[in-house]
């Protein structure tokens, strides 16, 4: 059995759960509402508040969706209450984020602003001109929505100038002059 898919997915307060035909799971919540479809060989049961999943047989496909799937749907139903947030730092001389309007304006060395819209379900927070703060309910949209703000100048490893996630660590490299 997959260690992660046989654990069940207690519900909290406030969190209401639809299984529909065809494993379309819908997650409502205070934050929002989530939906996905997933693989029919996984079966989703709803018993009591507490989501189960449970495979037909151990090949080694199922055995992979088994433990995805529920990875996918205690993603859902932690968005829906609390959230996911990445945070990035900017740094190097001159670099600068602001927002304006929906819109993250980057000063990024470049001889141009780069601009950056917001996309349904993401909020962009600037508190001050060195970080940026993404928040949304979809993991997935967040993770991938930093992912690109931080594509527009990713860190360099020898003065660390760039754009890089809070809890990332650069590993330095010494310039030509360390013989």
């Amino acid at each position: 059995m997959s260690r992660i898919g046989k654990m069940p997915i207690e519900l909290p307060q406030g969190v209401e759960v639809k299984i529909a035909d065809g494993n379309l799971v819908t997650v409502k919540g205070p934050k929002g509402t989530l939906e996905q479809t997933f693989d029919a060989k996984i079966k989703i049961e709803l018993n009591d508040n507490v989501i189960t999943l449970t495979r037909p047989d151990d090949i080694k496909e199922t055995r992979a969706l088994h433990g995805l799937t529920r990875a996918l749907i205690n993603n859902m139903v932690v968005g829906v209450t609390q959230g996911y947030t990445k945070e990035l730092e900017i740094n190097g001389v001159g670099y600068r984020a602001a927002k304006q309007g929906k819109t993250l304006v980057l000063n990024l060395g470049y001889s141009h602003q780069v601009n950056v819209d917001e996309i349904d379900g993401i909020t962009i927070d600037v508190p001050n001109q060195n970080k940026i703060t993404i928040s949304g309910i979809d993991k997935q949209k967040v993770g991938q929505f930093a992912a690109n703000i931080r594509e527009k100048r990713p860190p360099e490893p020898y003065k660390g100038k760039g754009i890089k996630y809070a809890d990332e660590v650069i590993r330095r490299k010494e310039g030509k002059t360390g013989k």
